[in-house]
């Protein structure tokens, strides 16, 4: 459940200056998390560390791709 406020929550940053702007000063996970609860986002320190990975990991395949390398197993994104 909490997975996908988080989603939510970026999307409707995107598209949103206020809620934009309320995030924006975060500065820590911790920080995060309780300016999103504020703005009604049901989301979990766990969702932000496990959005961190996938990002880590989308990266290092870009970087394979990039590089010329053939890509490894796709990872299932339901973890």
């Amino acid at each position: 459940m909490s997975w996908s406020e988080l989603e939510r929550m970026v999307e409707e940053a995107e598209l949103d200056d206020e809620i934009r702007r309320a995030l924006r000063h975060c500065r820590s996970r911790q920080e995060l998390v309780l300016a999103g609860r504020r703005l009604g986002y049901r989301i979990t320190r766990l969702d932000l560390v496990r959005a961190w990975q996938e990002h880590q990991w989308e990266q290092a395949q870009r970087q394979l791709v990039h590089a010329g390398r053939p890509q490894g197993p796709q990872l299932d994104a339901e973890v």
